[in-house]
């Protein structure tokens, strides 16, 4: 089942589900207002919104055409958005480019950070440069939307608090981490607003591409049509699972929490890249300076993920760079 919320003008947006294809969508406000809502009485709401999306995929309701433009993210607020970075040859890359070591606990422990969840932008938002100094940089990532999860919850029991997937463009300005670093209090105006795609997605739609914990499939990741990278997210160190694990390991969480995957990344250069830090510090290894530079004002960033039958799952995050 794939879940998008239209933009009405209210703070959670109205929800709709959506045809398998991604081109048409069914009001399902008389079921759940917002996806809020819906995650607030899952159990109950989840096996009525599944019997909508049947309806609409073998056309016994019609709905209407979907237009992304239309569309809100997922969730435009939530009650918590929990980064996590489960990519080590991420952590590794990008560490090196700003001359910092990797944690002694890197292979054990997950990392993760709690990032801005008050305002969650829309997948065609804009993405606003800043200071060109600034570094602006796009991240590839996937998310999960929790349900209800009690405090000590296990990797075992993680999996029945998974709802839904998302795609995330966690958006980072390059140049401004190292210091607030250095703090030792870590990111915040490093961290500006992430874009979401324009669907949540049941487990289900994943098939046997959903396996312990990981999506095993590539994320395509496009700079002006170019294409950056498809690195496979089956490359996880850390599971969904495992972060689950570890964050509630002293605090419980409500439904709507968002986790992410952190940025995906592969060790194999031929898979490319989800972000332009790590392209630049390969380029460093490779050419003794980096070559490309980061966003600059009129790119565009791209962003999806495709069923093996060449689909698209979430729809795509597509962004552009504004001063």
């Amino acid at each position: 089942m794939k879940l998008a919320s239209f933009d009405d003008g209210s703070r959670d947006g109205a929800l709709r589900v959506v045809n398998r294809d991604g081109s048409r969508a069914a009001d399902a406000s008389d079921i759940a207002p917002s996806l809020q809502a819906a995650l607030d009485d899952w159990d109950a709401l989840e096996p009525v919104l599944q019997a909508r999306a049947r309806e609409l995929d073998s056309g016994s309701i019609a709905g209407e055409a979907l237009q992304v433009s239309s569309l809100c993210a997922p969730l435009p607020r939530a009650y918590e958005w929990v980064d996590g970075s489960a990519f080590l040859s991420h952590i590794l890359l990008v560490r090196k480019a700003r001359g910092a070591e990797p944690p002694p606990t890197l292979y054990t422990e997950p990392l993760v950070y709690q990032g801005g969840s008050s305002v969650l932008l829309s997948p065609q938002a804009p993405l606003h440069l800043g200071d060109s100094e600034q570094g602006l940089d796009l991240e590839g990532e996937i998310a999960v939307i929790l349900g209800d999860t009690p405090r000590g919850t296990d990797a075992r029991e993680a999996r029945s608090c998974v709802k839904l997937f998302m795609l995330v463009n966690d958006v980072t300005y390059r140049s401004l981490v190292p210091a607030e670093l250095e703090k030792g209090f870590g990111f915040f105006c490093s961290k500006p607003a992430s874009a979401f795609s324009p669907f949540a997605i049941t487990p289900d739609e994943l098939g046997d591409a959903y396996r312990e914990g990981r999506v095993h499939l590539p994320l395509h990741c496009y700079r002006n049509d170019e294409l950056i990278g498809q690195p496979n997210a089956e490359a996880m160190h850390f599971s969904f699972f495992d972060l689950i694990a570890h964050i509630c390991q002293t605090r419980a969480f409500a439904a709507g929490t968002i986790v992410g995957s952190g940025t995906v990344s592969n060790d194999d250069p031929a898979r490319g890249v989800a972000c332009l830090a790590e392209l630049r510090m390969r380029e460093l290894l490779e050419y003794g300076a980096p070559r490309t530079p980061f966003l600059r004002a009129g790119d565009r960033v791209r962003i999806e993920m495709l069923h093996p039958d060449g689909s698209s799952l979430f729809g795509a995050i597509e962004q552009e760079v504004v001063a």
